[in-house]
């Protein structure tokens, strides 16, 4: 049986992530309750072009999750607010390829009072720095449903590069087939990508929510 070349300068594992006010940690089993909660405020869980888990939905969200970390190709957090220790969404790493050190983004919510604050683009910092600066990943990609506009918005924010619209790519949650919008960032890329997020994060409070 011939081995994979593993790419990545470290292994992508279980790893806490801190800072700017968030804190990311390892997605377990007893976060199910409160992110059945963050998912069900305004009732996010009913938008049909993103994934977020309704009224008894969690637990089989998270063992999906961890089944994905368990065979090498995610790596699921739950987002925590630093000032109230509140789970408040989840985000992760995922379509992990470590023969050409490149993961994706994604599976990323927040709760509604936590939306167009500075918590996006924390996490999104904290996900890249470990990625680019800690895992040695060469491209970091992010894809999102064509009509989830808001997304879309939220990674070009970033600096990511849009690559292109796979058609009738996958199945959204509601059985209706999807076209996705592909995005990607490279090493090379990072570090001006770095700058602009640092920056957006140092804006008077007022203004983090544009990020």
């Amino acid at each position: 049986m011939t081995t994979r070349p593993n790419r990545f300068s470290r292994p992508v594992e279980p790893i806490e992530l801190a800072g700017y006010g968030v804190r990311l940690v390892p997605l377990r089993p007893d976060h199910a309750p409160a992110l059945e909660a963050a998912g069900t405020e305004g009732d996010l869980w009913r938008l049909r072009i993103t994934l977020i888990p309704g009224p008894g939905q969690a637990e089989a969200y998270i063992n999906t999750a961890l089944s994905g970390q368990a065979e090498g190709h995610m790596l699921p957090f739950a987002v925590i607010d630093e000032n109230s220790g509140a789970v408040i969404g989840s985000t992760r790493y995922h379509d992990i390829l470590a023969n050409v050190a490149r993961l994706e983004i994604g599976y990323t919510w927040y709760a509604l009072r936590y939306q167009r604050t500075h918590i996006n683009t924390a996490c999104k910092l904290l996900l890249l720095s470990h990625a680019f600066d800690t895992l040695g990943t060469r491209v970091v990609g992010w894809r999102t449903d064509n009509f989830n506009y808001a997304s879309q918005r939220a990674i070009e924010r970033l600096g990511a590069h849009k690559d292109g619209v796979l058609r009738g790519h996958t199945l959204r949650p509601d059985g209706t087939i999807r076209d996705t919008v592909m995005y990607s960032l490279t090493s090379g890329e990072w570090p001006e990508v770095r700058a602009h997020l640092a920056d957006l994060l140092t804006r008077p409070a007022g203004l983090q929510g544009r990020a």
